[in-house]
């Protein structure tokens, strides 16, 4: 018992602090990520009862912004995540709709697995199978369609933004890799 408690202690190096370009870039892309997603719901998306704006994006955004080096924020990761979470999130709705309590658990913990065994992890595509189940009338209604939109067109939004904006800094490279 003493083991497993002592592996809570931590013990490793705390991050460095991150210099102040990075903190702007970060800023200047997840602003204009989101900005998109949110104009472009609004203007095109709201008219057909679609939305390109879920809140699994708001972690994304971290990820493809200010962590880009991780391999969690690669283009893979990031559109993969969100649609494979966003089939798997409606899948769950629909086989356990009158209990959502069992399908908000089936779809976070089914999308974890889904991701890590198609390699496209990535920590936002739980909270998007989330999502899927406790959404509301509005995203039920979609169905299917939510993986594509608003979960694939609105990572693939942002993934647009990083590669303009990641890309502007001479110290800034992003993506590490695609596939």
């Amino acid at each position: 018992m003493n083991k497993y408690f002592q592996k809570m202690k931590g013990g490793g190096t705390r991050p460095s602090g991150t210099n102040v370009p990075e903190v702007f870039w970060s800023g200047v892309g997840s602003f204009l990520g989101i900005f998109a997603c949110g104009y472009l719901s609004l203007s095109y998306f709201t008219l057909l009862d679609l939305t390109l704006l879920i809140g699994s994006f708001g972690a994304s955004a971290v990820l493809v912004y200010a962590a880009i080096k991780s391999p969690l924020a690669q283009p893979r990761n990031l559109i993969g995540g969100h649609v494979i979470s966003g089939l798997v999130g409606v899948a769950a709705y629909q086989l356990f709709s009158t209990n959502l309590v069992l399908a908000s658990a089936v779809a976070v913990s089914f999308a974890i697995m889904a991701m890590l065994a198609t390699k496209t992890l990535h920590p936002p595509g739980g909270a998007t199978a989330l999502i899927a189940v406790i959404g509301g009338v509005p995203i039920h209604r979609l169905g299917f369609l939510y993986a594509l939109i608003p979960a694939g067109l609105g990572a693939a939004v942002l993934l647009v933004v990083a590669l303009l904006v990641n890309n502007m800094s001479e110290n800034r490279k992003y993506p590490e890799y695609w596939f």
